[in-house]
């Protein structure tokens, strides 16, 4: 729920002549390529009952890959985007993100079947990593040095209100024109954006020195994850001993281990072990993929609950979790200015706990008879402070150790960690659910799968127990990298 980016090294130099009127422009055509990434992480959650409705003889698991298909691809290529970006120049690579982001929206609104509505999501993954590396790096060339931390912030302060609306909107989009309107919304977008964008983006500096990324690693990692979600969704169908479940999992590890050995050998590589020398980036990493777990599975588990088991429409239900996410958005900006004051450590622990505090309140007090005030509503808004005081913490304390020529890298890979860990939630949110027989059935399931998202949670909460209290420089700058940026600013 929150976009990590940080001002660095590799940001062109904002041309002094910039007029003010193309320097909001430039600022409004990259923000809308961060809303479109955005909003489609929480816009098709509140989708997914109508696609249930509309596509009633796909089973649960293969239309959750509507959902993980997008996570696996969008994680896999957001740090080779990225240098890639670098390599090409931010123009290039944001209109290639923003043509294949548009495309794919619209290949999954005219989707006849799961099977092309996930390959459009798959495309609209591709397109997603290579949008926002390149928009953030296109928005640090038009403003001058001491402009960028503002605009950045909000540049993420967009990310955060796509998040926090995507509910509402994408609730009332469904209610008027179907599942479909959910994902043509962006094709407008997409090309107003496009066409702006070609009056005021100007060429980045190109060519920056350097192997090749590593292209065929970000295949391996996505093959990789792409086997262990196919056999964590489909071992309750196909049977846990069974070939192809077994297939899948001694596949994911054979290709992750090709996948490591590549990275630990490339110049370029998808994953850099060696931010991994720091405690707190390797514990923030490790705490953001057992919280995205959960976070992702209750995400969706919430819209499920409430139109299946309480019956809301899907207006109501999008509206119900809307306060959530409005909180996380007020709750998010304080919490890191907080956490820079007294240290990452206390503002986690107390995160995670009223996080966890939340998911129990579901699970002891949400019952079969609807009651919104009563029930529902007190549990979203201690869950939406909990995660309001975690994410965005979480995401600064990750790269808190590392030298700021590397701030870019390494918040990459936090996000990549958050899509991965989104990707295995829901894969076990199918597992967890299954096929309940009964209302009272449906509603144990639930109760389980909170408290599942409480367990993972209180994990990460573990992990970060050992995360270095203050921010320490722990890891060396690259040896043939630029001069540092004179300012960072993670912004959420």
């Amino acid at each position: 729920m929150c976009v990590v980016t940080q001002v660095t090294a590799s940001a062109p130099t904002a041309p002094a002549a910039t007029p003010v009127t193309r320097r909001r422009i430039v600022f409004l055509v990259t923000a809308l390529g961060a809303f479109m990434a955005s909003l489609d992480l929480s816009i098709v959650n509140v989708a997914f009952p109508a696609l249930e409705r509309s596509f009633p003889s796909d089973p649960r698991a293969t239309l959750a890959w509507v959902i993980t298909s997008y996570g696996i691809v969008f994680g896999s290529l957001l740090v080779i985007a990225g240098r890639t970006a670098d390599r090409l120049g931010s123009r290039r690579v944001f209109f290639v993100g923003l043509t294949v982001f548009t495309v794919g929206s619209a290949l999954c609104g005219l989707a006849p079947s799961v099977e092309l509505l996930v390959a459009g999501r798959v495309i609209q993954g591709f397109g997603a990593a290579a949008l926002l590396p390149a928009s953030l790096s296109l928005l640090l060339a038009a403003f001058p040095v001491e402009r960028r931390s503002q605009v950045v912030a909000l540049w993420g302060g967009v990310g955060a209100l796509a998040v926090a609306t995507g509910p509402s909107l994408g609730a009332a989009l469904i209610t008027l024109g179907g599942w479909r309107s959910a994902f043509f919304v962006n094709v407008p977008i997409g090309v107003v954006a496009w066409f702006a964008g070609r009056r005021v983006l100007v060429k980045s500096r190109a060519g920056i020195p350097g192997a090749t990324p590593d292209y065929l690693g970000a295949v391996l990692i996505a093959v990789t994850l792409a086997a262990l979600v196919l056999g964590i969704t489909e071992g309750p169908t196909w049977g846990w001993s069974s070939a192809p479940v077994i297939a899948c999992f001694v596949g994911a590890v054979i290709v992750g281990t090709l996948f490591l050995f590549r990275s630990s050998r490339h110049p370029e590589p998808v994953l850099d072990l060696t931010l991994f020398t720091a405690r707190s980036f390797s514990v923030a990493n490790a705490a953001t993929f057992l919280y995205s777990m959960g976070f992702f599975a209750m995400l969706l588990g919430n819209i499920l609950f409430l139109t299946s088991v309480w019956h809301y429409p899907i207006l109501e239900a999008g509206l119900a979790v809307t306060p959530g996410p409005l909180v996380v958005a007020v709750v998010s900006a304080p919490a890191g200015r907080l956490a820079s004051r007294v240290g990452f450590r206390p503002v986690l622990l107390c995160g995670f706990t009223v996080f966890v505090c939340g998911l129990v309140w579901f699970a002891t007090r949400v019952g079969l008879h609807p009651d919104y005030l009563a029930e529902w509503l007190p549990g979203t808004l201690i869950i939406g402070l909990g995660i309001g005081l975690t994410y965005p913490v979480l995401s600064a304390a990750a790269v808190s150790s590392l030298h700021p020529n590397r701030f870019a890298v390494g918040s990459a890979v936090n996000q990549t960690s958050r899509q991965i860990g989104g990707a295995f939630g829901i894969a076990l949110l199918v597992v967890i659910l299954g096929t309940p027989h009964s209302l009272a059935d449906a509603l144990a399931h639930f109760h389980h799968l909170w408290w599942y998202a409480a367990g993972v949670a209180v994990l990460s909460g573990l992990a970060c127990s050992v995360i270095s209290h203050k921010p320490r420089v722990l890891v060396a700058p690259i040896a043939a990298a630029v001069e540092p940026a004179p300012e960072t600013q993670v912004a959420v």
